[in-house]
């Protein structure tokens, strides 16, 4: 019999899970095992990433190497200049720049700057697709906070090595600052071409205005050009350029920035643009600017690097509108001249502010500044410094009396003899009186008086205004035969001018760093250097320059206010320096070759100060001389100096320091009904005297 076969049933499944497991469980512990593993290396990442993170959060960037312009102004904080090495570069905070620029750069840069975190993952795939899908590079994912660690790091070049780096300080930069920190950075750095770099530069380049002025139809255009510079400038392309500028305009109305109506009016509207290499820089105060260099860098001791691309800003003395009057006397007062040489250097006297400078006839041509130069005999025009010595010694007043004619004067003991002569010998052959001599230059009445003062004394009061240039202490001294410099005798004069009172001639009142920051700041030295009754005595006989025959008095007519000064000559220098209470002008003309000036070459010095003068002054009222204490007026007698009887033909009303007026009478003793007894000793009437004389067209 056939043994009968038994189906597995439902008790033989209970062994079932037991094989598969036995079967399986190597699989299942390894795979449990690559948990544990994959739970330790993603662990361990986690942490190593945070700890580069931390790292990098704590660590500092590198130092950029960009430069930034900088910048000189004048007293009215318009910009003179820029000063920068191949990188015209200048800083704005974000808040100072077009919002459409914003928009503009965004829109078509990076539209997710605001939304990333420095890299923007979906930008970076649909590159990735259109890059494909055309088989080439058409479109790159670059962030701007890519861009700008690129820009301020790093170097341009294809290696795996820079591009690290460049993903290294893309993270840096968005942990140390802000969203709109980076913005303005990369907005302060990009390159606009043309030397241009930041959008501040790019604006006063193209169109000649602040970045926080700019329209949408030139944000448009400026946000086009980074792209390619060479390309998309519209002073190269302007096909390219209204193409570009077309893109950026439809990516701001997708991005809802502008609507479409505000798009097509933007290509429509025709810029004005400036005409490139129209700038400044090079035109407008260039000696002066010069001589700011000069000063910061050789005087001052700042770096020229600093100076040139650490983004400062140079706060200077000049007055626009005088220099535009300096260098319009200059260049009118010489014409007809192509060789002949001017300078024109015009303190404040009130506070030393070196308010225009003008060094020669043409920059371009020739930029050695001759407003600096102690190479050229002030002639004449010395001669003040000289009867500011004697009114202090005591020795003279200014009716003091020397004969007029040919003299020899003997000196150092008698073994040396100096014999000075008259402009063309023409001589008084008579005594004249100290305000006679300055009107007529007259040089014997110099020497006479370097003789009766001494040329020590002398030199002690050109020390004293300022004037330091090498002298000896001989007598022809008195005709100014040591070379002095157009801004000595500027600075000089201006202390008569102001009352004595020297203060130290300045033309940097500070400089700031980038941040605005002072480095610097002018200290004003102000000192009483002279007696204020002496200065004006001295300004009262200057006055005569304007008054009598000769050169000065030629351009009288030009000057509708008081003014006082000197005109010297040599037969190679020609000079007139003089002042208002508002301004002290030093002005020569000459040759660079010590040639020989004709007479209508000498006279030239006189009609560019008096144009200048009164162009400067325009906006100015006339003002008279204030008379200080210890001065008095009286009339006396020109022939004999003596006190004015009524008796006297002639009268004159004289200045004198309280003490050194004449006592004695012409015609006899002074009486108490005399007119020397009511000759305007009362001050408080000499200053409507003194502005009838001079309050005449």
């Amino acid at each position: 019999m056939k043994k009968q076969q038994i189906r597995p049933g439902k008790p033989r499944r209970k062994y079932a899970f037991p094989i598969i497991t036995e079967r399986f469980l190597p699989h299942v512990m390894r795979f449990k095992k690559s948990l544990r593993w994959t739970a330790a290396i993603s662990a361990v990442l986690v942490l190593g990433i945070v700890s580069m993170l931390l790292y990098l959060r704590f660590q500092s960037l590198p130092v950029t190497s960009i430069s930034q312009s900088s910048r000189m102004l004048d007293l009215q904080g318009q910009i003179i200049d820029t000063f920068h090495t191949g990188e015209n570069r200048s800083s704005v905070p974000l808040n100072q720049i077009s919002p459409y620029l914003v928009e503009a750069t965004l829109a078509i840069e990076d539209h997710r700057f605001y939304e990333h975190k420095g890299f923007d993952m979906k930008g970076m795939a649909r590159a990735v697709l259109v890059n494909v899908e055309t088989m080439s590079a058409k479109q790159g994912a670059s962030t701007l906070t890519q861009q700008l660690a690129r820009n301020l790091y790093l170097t341009h070049e294809k290696t795996w090595q820079r591009k690290m780096k460049e993903a290294i300080y893309t993270i840096q930069l968005e942990m140390n600052y802000s969203k709109d920190e980076i913005l303005g950075l990369y907005l302060n750095q990009i390159y606009y071409g043309h030397g241009a770099y930041g959008i501040e530069a790019a604006s006063q380049l193209y169109f000649q205005k602040h970045a926080s002025q700019l329209t949408l139809a030139e944000s448009a255009m400026l946000a086009g050009i980074p792209k390619g510079p060479k390309y998309y400038s519209p002073f190269m392309d302007m096909k390219n350029a209204k193409d570009r500028q077309l893109t950026i305009l439809h990516a701001m109305t997708e991005s809802g920035d502008i609507t479409q109506e505000q798009a097509d009016a933007a290509y429509k509207e025709v810029l004005t643009f400036k005409p490139l290499g129209s700038g400044q820089q090079a035109g407008f105060a260039p000696y002066f600017r010069d001589y700011i260099r000069y000063i910061a860098v050789d005087k001052l001791g700042i770096n020229e690097q600093l100076f040139n691309e650490g983004g400062v800003t140079i706060y200077t003395t000049l007055d626009p509108a005088a220099q535009r009057a300096a260098e319009d006397a200059v260049k009118n007062g010489l014409s007809g001249s192509e060789e002949q040489q001017a300078a024109l250097v015009a303190i404040d006297p009130r506070n030393g502010y070196i308010k225009a400078m003008v060094g020669g006839r043409d920059y371009k041509t020739n930029q050695f500044n001759r407003a600096l130069a102690e190479t050229r005999q002030p002639g004449s025009s010395f001669k003040p410094v000289l009867y500011l010595t004697a009114l202090h010694s005591g020795f003279m007043t200014p009716v003091t009396r020397f004969k007029s004619e040919p003299t020899a004067f003997t000196y150092d003991e008698g073994r040396k003899s100096y014999e000075p002569r008259n402009y063309n010998d023409k001589y008084f052959n008579d005594f004249i009186d100290m305000r006679t001599a300055i009107a007529s230059s007259d040089n014997i009445y110099a020497v006479n008086t370097i003789m009766t003062v001494g040329a020590d004394r002398v030199i002690e009061t050109a020390r004293k205004l300022g004037i330091t240039s090498p002298m000896n202490p001989v007598p022809s001294l008195a005709l100014g035969t040591f070379p002095v410099s157009p801004l000595q005798m500027a600075s000089a004069f201006s202390v008569i001018a102001n009352g004595g009172v020297k203060v130290e001639p300045v033309a940097i009142l500070r400089i700031t760093d980038r941040n605005g920051h002072i480095i610097y700041e002018a200290e004003r030295h102000e000192e009483q250097v002279i007696n204020p009754a002496e200065a004006y005595v001295m300004t009262s006989l200057m006055e005569s320059v304007f008054e009598g025959g000769g050169t000065a008095n030629r351009v009288s007519s030009f000057i509708k206010r008081p003014v006082a000064g000197k005109t010297g000559t040599t037969s190679t220098d020609a000079w007139l320096v003089g002042y208002t209470p508002e301004l002290a002008t030093a002005v020569w003309v000459g040759y660079d070759k010590n040639r020989k000036l004709t007479v209508t070459e000498a006279h030239r010095a006189a009609p560019i100060f008096a144009k200048f003068t009164e162009q400067a002054l325009s906006a100015i009222p006339p003002k008279i001389f204030p008379i200080p204490d210890g001065v008095v007026n009286v009339y006396v007698d020109p022939t004999s100096g003596k006190l004015a009887a009524a008796t006297c033909a002639n009268k004159r009303l004289e200045s004198f320091v309280a003490g050194t007026e004449p006592t004695e009478v012409c015609g006899g003793p002074a009486a108490k009904d005399s007119p020397a007894d009511n000759s305007m000793k009362d001050n408080s009437r000499s200053w409507w005297n003194d502005l009838k004389r001079w309050w005449k067209n």
